[in-house]
């Protein structure tokens, strides 16, 4: 064994230091051929070393030298199958194992399971397994792992099922059983992929019960599992609970925060991860946490992680560039977001879709358009997502007919078929123009069923419209879709109030309070020197809440020299004109306008993040305080960005 290891390490050697070297030249002058094992060592090694073409040539001259393999030379032979999925020679591979009588060998078989698995073949990885008469957990986990490889992962948790009642009739010991840290890891993954949170919680169980918690690879999977299931708090539960943590560790619980709308935790946990030194993030960790700054409009902390990225060289990594474009565009800083884009050297679609998204979400629709036709000039080709952002640029400006010759391209063009996302789009943009019949008659053209989103577009459409016949159409589609969402009740509501149908304002909140339902509260949040405040409707929890109500009646007076009329007409309170002016004025993004304003250097952009469509009301009223104050205002809702400088909004009074 000695000088075959040693040859080979003489010819590994001589190869790299020629790459014109050919490696039948040097095993012939450095390795004796006539030994098996020294075979079976270079076979080996260039499996490992990934240069799985060379193993297989290895082990074909092998056979050609009538060299005859023992029970170490195919596993190694079939792994370089599996690595190139080339399943013509894993056949040949499995044929001659079971000609020399190592078919049911515990290592040629669990490598045979793993090449059929990743060749797409899993009924033969299954008749593999099956043939096995005495497995081990290599077996097991080898077949557990190609149910989870090919999407099957109910499959997969019926075999781990299967396993543990074989165990529990022989009467195997915990400390015996055919499952460590690999296993789980292969059966956690089959829980994140099947989503159930009472699976998850049992295997999590069998973890502790079997001591496999403190596998550090269990762990990591754990923490995916749990956030695949939306128990995010588990995830947060589960690495909290690691004595040891690695990189990956950490990149997940940034991500699943980030991922999950909980941007503050997110942040804290990169804060910790870095003040505790307890590993060196890395491009994706950065990603993740600009992710997290994009969806909390926390500017100044996604400032500071570009400023990381440009130390850390990073600007040239298409994944960590493009989740600078999403930051900036997100935190109202297209323009920025823009030359972050001009910089990449390399794009890619997500990266142009970024972008082209950037620009429609900030009411810039000629700009998105021109970045579509850069892109498509560029010799990328959109794809779904990159006309998902196309449409919706096109609805923010009320541009039909654009909007309508690219959902056309799209399929004509780019042979891509308009999912739900783009007829949600189009029925939008429809509505939003006042083309509620036409947008109506798509939904009902849809092959696919219309699911909530459409509907809401719709019924959204109706409400700007004032349409009471298909808003009412469209509330009971919702109402039989997701009868929980208080949103649509109150979209109905809001269309009944502006018809001064009063009873059936009346009847809806009957019918919501029968039923459970709660209206989600609209909040508002405003970054001051890297701190979020969150403001509610009628807030008087702020420790400045005072000061931000005296300040608020001071304007105004302001507002009312400057022509200020309280729209009225749609809050929802049969109740004295008087009461209703005192209820729009509290609205939270008053607040958060008020106190962004009271809090920043005069000449200081507020910048507001709301979770509802801004009313009618406050988009006036915000309007008017830009130009009393002469001071820009920016307010992202959960669809667009509105810019408003000098009494005047970039939306054009349309959104």
């Amino acid at each position: 064994m000695k000088p075959a290891k040693w040859n080979y390490r003489v010819l590994l050697q001589r190869r790299h230091c020629s790459t014109n070297a050919n490696i039948s030249t040097l095993f012939n002058k450095y390795v004796d051929k006539t030994n098996v094992f020294s075979w079976n060592s270079i076979i080996a090694e260039l499996a490992r070393s990934g240069d799985s073409v060379e193993s297989l040539k290895a082990f074909s001259s092998m056979r050609k030298s009538a060299i005859n393999p023992n029970r170490s030379t195919f596993p190694c032979a079939i792994k370089s199958c599996s690595a190139l999925c080339d399943l013509i020679s894993g056949k040949q591979a499995h044929q001659q194992a079971f000609v020399f009588g190592y078919a049911s060998d515990l290592f040629t078989s669990s490598a045979l399971i793993d090449m059929y698995s990743k060749c797409g073949e899993l009924d033969d990885a299954r008749n593999v397994f099956d043939e096995i008469p005495h497995r081990n957990v290599v077996s097991w986990t080898s077949m557990i792992n190609g149910y989870v490889q090919n999407d099957c992962a109910r499959e997969a948790l019926l075999l781990f099922k299967e396993r543990l009642v074989e165990e529990s009739e022989i009467g195997v010991d915990d400390d015996e059983g055919c499952v460590d840290g690999v296993a789980m890891v292969a059966i956690l993954a089959a829980c994140s992929r099947v989503c159930e949170k009472n699976v998850t919680r049992g295997v999590h169980g069998f973890v502790i019960k079997r001591g496999l918690d403190e596998v550090l690879g269990v762990g990591n999977t754990l923490i995916d599992a749990y956030a695949k299931c939306g128990m995010v708090e588990f995830s947060r539960k589960v690495f909290d609970e690691m004595n040891d943590k690695d990189l990956i560790s950490w990149n997940s619980v940034i991500a699943v925060c980030a991922q999950h709308g909980l941007a503050d935790k997110a942040i804290g946990v990169f804060q910790s991860m870095v003040s505790n030194a307890e590993a060196d993030y890395n491009a994706i960790t950065l990603s993740a946490v600009l992710l997290a700054c994009a969806h909390s409009g926390a500017l100044r902390v996604g400032k500071e992680i570009h400023v990381q990225v440009i130390k850390m060289c990073l600007e040239s990594n298409v994944f960590v560039g493009t989740s600078i474009i999403d930051m900036y565009c997100k935190c109202g800083r297209v323009n920025t977001a823009r030359r972050a884009f001009d910089r990449m050297n390399f794009k890619n679609v997500k990266s142009w879709s970024a972008m082209i998204a950037g620009y429609g979400m900030h009411g810039q629709a000629r700009e998105a358009l021109k970045v579509l036709s850069d892109m498509i000039n560029a010799g990328v080709k959109p794809n779904s997502i990159s006309f998902i952002s196309v449409l919706s640029a096109c609805c923010h400006a009320g541009m039909v007919d654009e909007g309508w010759h690219w959902f056309c391209a799209m399929q004509h063009r780019f042979n891509i078929k308009p999912s739900v996302e783009h007829y949600g789009c189009m029925v939008d943009l429809f509505g939003r123009a006042g083309y509620l019949k036409r947008a109506y008659n798509l939904i009902m053209d849809m092959r696919a069923r219309p699911d909530f989103v459409i509907w809401c577009s719709l019924l959204a459409s109706c409400r700007i419209h004032k349409n009471v016949e298909l808003g009412e159409i469209s509330a009971r589609k919702l109402l039989e879709l997701d009868p929980n969402n208080s949103g649509y009740y109150t979209l109905l509501s809001n269309i009944y109030a502006d018809a001064g149908r009063w009873e059936d304002v009346k009847k809806m909140r009957v019918f919501m309070k029968n039923h459970g339902v709660v209206k989600s509260p609209g909040f508002s949040l405003v970054e001051l020197k890297g701190r979020v405040h969150v403001f509610l409707v009628g807030d008087r929890q702020h420790p400045q809440h005072e000061k931000i109500y005296a300040y608020l009646k001071e304007l105004s007076w302001k507002l009312l020299e400057a022509g200020y009329v309280p729209s009225v007409g749609s809050v929802l309170h049969d109740v004295d004109e008087e009461e209703k002016e005192m209820t729009l004025r509290v609205h939270s993004e008053k607040l958060a306008v008020v106190f962004g304003i009271m809090n920043s250097a005069h000449g200081a952009t507020i910048q507001v993040i709301k979770n509802l469509r801004t009313c009618e009301d406050c988009h006036t009223t915000v309007k008017l305080i830009s130009k009393i104050i002469d001071r820009e205002i920016v307010i992202r809702d959960p669809k667009r960005f509105h810019h408003f400088s000098k009494g005047a909004c970039s939306c054009g009074d349309y959104w």
